[in-house]
């Protein structure tokens, strides 16, 4: 992600400086200096850390007075198919044992008011909270499975662990989840619902 930010920001003449750093940080030991940036932009992160609070604390640490934050994590799991599919192959076939609830994953504060608890939590004030559907697309299911394969690493671990029976049956399964989504062309659009907070620091 820092990679393409930075071939970004060089397609719009940007050069990294002072005013402009791109770098790896832990989310919960952030190494930047406490009230020292306006806003905080969390996409889809917050769920996967260790300890959700504790990058929340991070954010409200580095905040000035006033600074805002939006942050971004994945709704109820029933409303994210184009996410569940294989995971629910998966344990259909008995390769995976259901996660714990507070295991690091897509869907850790997807539970009502979750999110909302770990921000407040941090000290921050929410003053928003709002359900967004988005549509996932596809030229096709093939697509779709090789796209999941990158950007899912429980799909990925798996799929290096099974046999390449299994490993037909469970995208086998995972695509048959999906096959109503697709249209006469073969393309896909698969909805899905993602919870946004915005919150600022006092």
């Amino acid at each position: 992600m820092v990679e393409a930010a930075r071939r970004r920001a060089s397609e719009v003449g940007l050069e990294e400086g002072a005013e402009l750093v791109l770098r790896v940080e832990d989310a919960t030991a952030l190494t930047l200096v406490g009230r020292s940036v306006d806003g905080v932009l969390c996409r889809w992160g917050l769920m996967l850390v260790p300890s959700p609070p504790q990058a929340a604390e991070e954010i409200a640490r580095v905040l000035r007075p006033g600074g805002r934050a939006a942050v971004a994590v994945w709704g109820d799991p029933e409303r994210n198919e184009w996410m569940t599919a294989a995971g629910r192959s998966a344990l259909e076939l008995g390769l995976i044992e259901r996660p714990g609830p507070e295991a690091p994953g897509p869907f850790r504060l997807a539970a009502d008011g979750a999110l909302e608890d770990v921000l407040a939590g941090a000290g921050l004030r929410v003053e928003t909270v709002e359900e967004v559907a988005i549509t996932w697309r596809a030229s096709s299911l093939g697509e779709w499975w090789d796209v999941i394969g990158d950007v899912s690493r429980m799909l990925a671990q798996l799929l290096e662990e099974v046999d390449p029976a299994d490993a037909k049956r469970l995208e086998a399964g995972a695509r048959r989840r999906l096959e109503r989504y697709a249209g006469e062309d073969g393309s896909v659009a698969v909805p899905g619902l993602t919870r946004v907070a915005l919150a600022s620091r006092p």
